[in-house]
């Protein structure tokens, strides 16, 4: 009952006309940057951090909450009309759901997207609203040792998930920690690496870093790698609407796709790719025309899209009750809180609770304004695409550019700014993941102060760490996370090599 008073505390943060607002330029611009490809919801929260900051905590957050569910529901758009997936979780949709537009079955394609997103958001919502008050009960339980072994966990975790190898993983996330300790050390008051220069005193701000990495450096990437071309887009024809076998056909997976989709989500290992894979796979072994698959199977778009929109809020559960981000786009809104000297976790919920129930309680109503955005306007949105490339990279850039210097109004943030915006460049070539350095960033000096706080507390006792239960838990979690993908890499060429 205390959830549900919760939430109904929330929607009426939620529902007012500014948040109402606020929910629905969100929507709009996710929805629209999902159309864009090689542009993301994490590079475009990056990019309206310096804006946002002198808005309201719980208004931010909301619009953030918008641009990430809107981004998944546009992938789906021009996977679908145009077999060019705007999000890396809309590769399945344009197996299937390209080849029903060539089959002029394109707005069935679209709508079996979006309302299946929609029951997806959802009942994912739901989960989140019950999932996550039970994991900030386990974590109110947490000590100095307890919190130093999780974020541990979320470092690892990060650098385990979003990269391909591990040591590239681990570097990126090093080159955060370094970062992290620029400024002034908190228990001793000495500098550290501030090289004599005043303005970082107070360290490396992480929203020059985060629009440096996320919106310099992918832009830059994006230009060097993609030539503008026309794109050729299969018009909509024929009946709009779902036939009863459509709708016959589509329903189970809807479900199934929100009960894969969330708990991979949720999990570090999880991201949006994994359960919309999943979600395909189990969808062809399930049918009863499995022979369709590729060839422009529903079922084929219905699933994977619910998984896609399910693991969104399954990504929410863990970032705002513990703090850890399972994704890239949780790893920049963990940098947004720190923007607001916010940190997520049991915490927040005691002491920011409007702000997280409002939050919860706008994807509920962001659900239905995608739905309504999203049926009607497919056509509308994929004409973005006619934007040039050029226009579009350039205007990012300005406009990162400004927002870093509006932040504190001094040159040193440009030049942060344009040199960590190299680096990301130079990481994306290199194909070394950016996220991890935001975690390191952020996470980093968290740790150290944790740490320090249990070896305190111990008198200096290193055990402290594997004596407390759910710390050696954390702990072992993590190595395994770090250790398993290492042996099954080995085991794996082995079998090929024998």
């Amino acid at each position: 009952m205390d959830t549900l008073s919760a939430l109904f505390h929330g929607f009426s943060v939620a529902l007012t006309s500014y948040n109402l607002m606020w929910s629905g330029i969100g929507v709009t611009l996710g929805t629209a940057i999902g159309v864009l490809p090689g542009i993301g919801p994490a590079l475009t929260v990056a990019l309206l951090l310096p804006v946002t900051y002198n808005l309201d905590p719980t208004s931010a957050f909301i619009m953030f909450a918008g641009i990430f569910y809107g981004a998944m529901y546009g992938g789906s758009t021009t996977s679908i009309l145009l077999n060019t997936p705007g999000e890396s979780a809309s590769i399945v949709t344009a197996l299937d759901g390209h080849a029903m537009a060539r089959k002029g079955r394109g707005a069935q394609a679209l709508a079996t997207a979006a309302i299946g997103s929609f029951v997806a958001g959802t009942i994912a919502t739901v989960a989140l609203t019950f999932v996550a008050p039970l994991m900030v009960r386990i974590a109110l339980s947490f000590g100095p040792a307890e919190y130093f072994a999780l974020m541990v966990l979320a470092l690892t975790t990060v650098t385990a998930v979003l990269g391909d190898s591990l040591p590239r993983g681990l570097a990126s996330l090093f080159f955060g920690l370094a970062l992290g300790l620029v400024g002034i050390d908190l228990q001793t008051g000495q500098a550290r690496f501030a090289l004599g220069v005043p303005e970082l005193l107070d360290g490396i701000d992480v929203v020059v870093v985060a629009v440096g990495l996320f919106a310099v450096g992918e832009t830059l990437y994006n230009a060097a790698r993609h030539r503008y071309e026309p794109e050729e887009m299969y018009d909509l024809k024929g009946s709009k609407w779902m036939s009863k076998e459509d709708w016959a056909r589509s329903w189970k997976p809807w479900l199934r796709g929100t009960l894969i989709g969330f708990p991979i989500g949720a999990l570090p290992a999880g991201g949006s790719e994994i359960p919309t894979f999943l979600s395909y796979l189990t969808e062809k072994r399930l049918s009863k025309h499995p022979e369709e698959f590729g060839h422009g199977a529903i079922e084929a778009v219905a699933g994977p899209e619910a998984a896609n929109n399910a693991s969104a809020a399954g990504v929410l559960a863990p970032l705002l009750s513990l703090g850890l981000p399972t994704s890239a786009t949780a790893a920049i809104m963990l940098a947004a809180f720190q923007q607001y000297g916010l940190q997520p976790g049991p915490l927040l919920f005691e002491n920011n609770s409007s702000l997280v129930w409002g939050l919860i309680a706008s994807l509920y109503i962001g659900n239905v304004l995608l739905l309504v955005l999203n049926l009607p306007m497919a056509g509308v949105w994929v004409k973005l695409l006619a934007i040039p490339r050029p226009w579009l990279y350039a205007g990012i850039l300005i406009f990162a550019t400004m927002g870093a210097y509006t932040l504190n109004n001094n040159l040193v943030d440009l030049v942060i700014l344009w040199v960590i915006g190299l680096i990301g460049f130079g990481m994306r070539v290199l194909d070394i993941p950016v996220a991890p350095c935001i975690v390191g960033l952020i996470l980093g000096p968290m740790a150290e102060q944790q740490f320090r706080r249990a070896l305190a507390i111990s008198q200096g006792d290193l055990s402290v760490f594997v004596t407390h239960p759910i710390s050696l838990g954390l702990l072992l979690t993590g190595l395994l996370l770090v250790v398993v993908p290492v042996l099954l890499r080995r085991r794996r060429a082995k079998q090929i090599t024998a």
